[in-house]
């Protein structure tokens, strides 16, 4: 039985103010794409009716997981994985975007990835397996040392919301709403607990990159990976989307409140319209697991401030469909 109280190993949080955002690409400075967005690597869904979030029980229902509720959506785009160290590397150029992280100088990484000499960084107090590391952002994942060149086509990791919001707008897209995350992740399903099905690992087969083992001592890495898998790993859904659970944590639009969408908008919902200080995130990370976090399920939620960054929070776009 999973314990009800929910837990804090999704992601390290960050508590800043206001930050300086200059030359960003909303800046007359920066070269921003006028152009149309690039549907090469989006999937178009046809919108309509679903039934979102869960009634089941056995998650986090303190989160706002249920109840079930008929939501309407409008016709939209989405990108088909989520955005890649290459695809952020081309924004970054473009515009001379520089993270909350690289600005700031620190980002949390799991302690379990880190080379010896960086394990006595700073622990997060109630998650020490959370370390703030200097030095560590989207083109050095674990600090120091470490970098992407392999891993160009693996999920862009160290970004805020603030930076994930830029890119998108950058593209030419936006973030999806919460209610558009979890149409896409669910595949054509109805009320299904993965966007394959309701089996973890049907015939034995893993189809999503979350913790194997005994969290956080011990990760075996039976489904190929300890840190983030490629952003086309395994299967794709029954929309072609790949990778919508497990991997990275992803950013949505909303602001996140438990109890707002009861009675909220059942057409096209874009969360609370006020700010509760902390953003919407959806599908569990490489270092969710059962016994702690999960999360890792198409109706589980979570949240973070929208200036916090860790080494398993990404995002991917959507576009509307003109």
């Amino acid at each position: 039985m999973n314990d009800p109280t929910p837990k804090s190993c999704c992601a390290a949080a960050r508590r800043t103010g206001p930050l300086p955002e200059p030359g960003t690409p909303e800046g007359p400075s920066r070269r921003e794409r006028t152009s149309p967005p690039d549907r090469a690597a989006m999937v178009r869904l046809a919108g309509g009716t679903f039934l979102m979030g869960t009634d089941a029980g056995d998650g986090y229902p303190a989160d706002g997981e249920g109840p079930v509720r008929e939501i309407r959506l409008d016709p939209f785009w989405v990108d088909v994985t989520t955005v890649t160290n290459e695809a952020f590397a081309a924004f970054a150029g473009a515009t001379g975007w520089v993270t909350v992280a690289e600005r700031l100088g620190t980002s949390f990484v799991f302690d379990g990835l880190l080379d010896a000499g960086l394990r006595s960084a700073p622990a997060v107090a109630a998650t020490p397996w959370w370390r703030e590391v200097r030095g560590a952002h989207w083109r050095n994942p674990e600090g120091p040392g470490s970098d992407i060149a392999d891993r160009m086509n693996h999920p862009v990791v160290h970004v805020t919301w603030r930076d994930a919001r830029a890119f998108a707008k950058w593209a030419g897209k936006r973030l999806p709403t919460e209610a558009e995350w979890e149409y896409a992740a669910r595949g054509g399903l109805v009320q299904a607990r993965y966007p394959w099905g309701n089996e973890r690992e049907p015939a034995g087969v893993h189809r999503m990159n979350v913790w194997q083992g005994e969290f956080p001592t011990r990760n075996t890495g039976a489904d190929g990976y300890l840190g983030t898998a490629p952003a086309d790993a395994y299967a794709p859904n029954g929309y072609g989307i790949h990778n919508a659970c497990g991997n990275v944590w992803e950013w949505c639009a909303d602001w996140f409140h438990p109890a707002w969408h009861v009675t909220g908008p059942r057409s096209n919902p874009a969360g609370p319209p006020h700010t509760t200080g902390r953003k919407v995130m959806r599908g569990g990370s490489y270092l969710c697991h059962d016994s702690y976090c999960f999360r890792y399920r198409v109706d589980a939620r979570s949240s973070n401030t929208p200036d916090s960054s860790s080494g398993n929070i990404g995002f991917r776009c959507v576009a509307a469909d003109d």
